[in-house]
């Protein structure tokens, strides 16, 4: 198995963007997945010409995650839809820029059984499909991720599996682990169905309840089975530890130790990023 152990910028939500990378670089991070939520990220456009270039400058490599509150790409308010996917268009532009290897898609939420699932989970696979294209000449892989739980997910586990099945190899999975839980998913058997196509998986943990995002083995997730099943089943993925805004950045020093053992990783067996 040849992976990548990432770290989610989450636990240092809403500080310093430049800040955050070095700090994280500090305790040991190799590749970041930044966050783009919070006034940090204000007025993108302007942004991204200045700080593309530093970023790039840092020995680290990029996953990019795209503003993932109040953005729904299957809202039944067609002003939400468009502006959630104004977000994500530029989210990729920027990925490009800093040569990222995935952007992480959320494909929507339906909030209330009176709204038509059907309809946003084709609303979830055109937009998907405008965004491969968006991406595909930037050379920058989708990441599609499960998301909602107590009935706000667009798909059942076996939905979430064949959702891909007609788009190309721009657009790929990532499976987030707390999520599964809470929907009760075989987490194992979704890591077998998609290993070919899986890109990244967020890894955290929860107690069945709420998605706490806590560090592995705070909660009531069986990790033993899915480390086994990710050791057997995933050729090349990023493992990217997504703990909660303000958990103890030695939880990630921790975390990350814990994935190399677990996974057998030596050093000859991480990926390289060319960043």
């Amino acid at each position: 198995m040849k992976s990548e152990i990432c770290y989610s910028d989450l636990p240092l939500l809403m500080r310093n963007i430049e800040g955050n990378v070095d700090v994280l670089i500090e305790n040991g991070a190799e590749k970041i997945e930044l966050l783009m939520d919070g006034e940090r990220w204000n007025d993108m456009e302007l942004l991204f010409a200045s700080l593309a270039p530093k970023l790039k400058e840092k020995a680290v490599g990029y996953t990019v995650h795209p503003p993932a509150w109040d953005t729904n790409l299957t809202s039944e308010n067609k002003a939400i839809r468009s502006a959630s996917f104004s977000e994500y268009k530029k989210a990729i532009e920027f990925a490009g820029l800093i040569q990222a290897s995935h952007v992480v898609i959320h494909p929507g939420f339906c909030f209330s059984p009176v709204f038509n699932r059907e309809l946003a989970k084709q609303r979830a696979f055109e937009a998907i499909g405008e965004l491969c294209e968006v991406a595909r000449p930037l050379q920058v892989k989708l990441a599609v991720e499960n998301v909602g739980y107590n009935g706000e997910s667009l798909f059942t586990q076996e939905e979430f599996i064949s959702f891909l099945d007609s788009l190309d190899d721009t657009a790929g999975y990532l499976l987030d682990v707390g999520h599964a839980h809470l929907n009760d998913w075989d987490i194992p058997a979704v890591i077998k169905a998609i290993g070919d196509r899986l890109l990244a998986v967020h890894l955290h943990d929860n107690k069945g309840n709420a998605d706490d995002h806590l560090p592995i083995g705070e909660g009531t997730i069986e990790w033993e089975p899915i480390f086994e099943t990710l050791r057997e089943y995933t050729k090349e993925c990023q493992l990217i530890l997504e703990y909660a805004p303000g958990t103890s950045l030695d939880a990630l020093r921790e975390g990350k130790e814990l994935l190399k053992k677990e996974l057998q990783l030596k050093k000859a067996d991480l990926l390289v990023d060319p960043y």
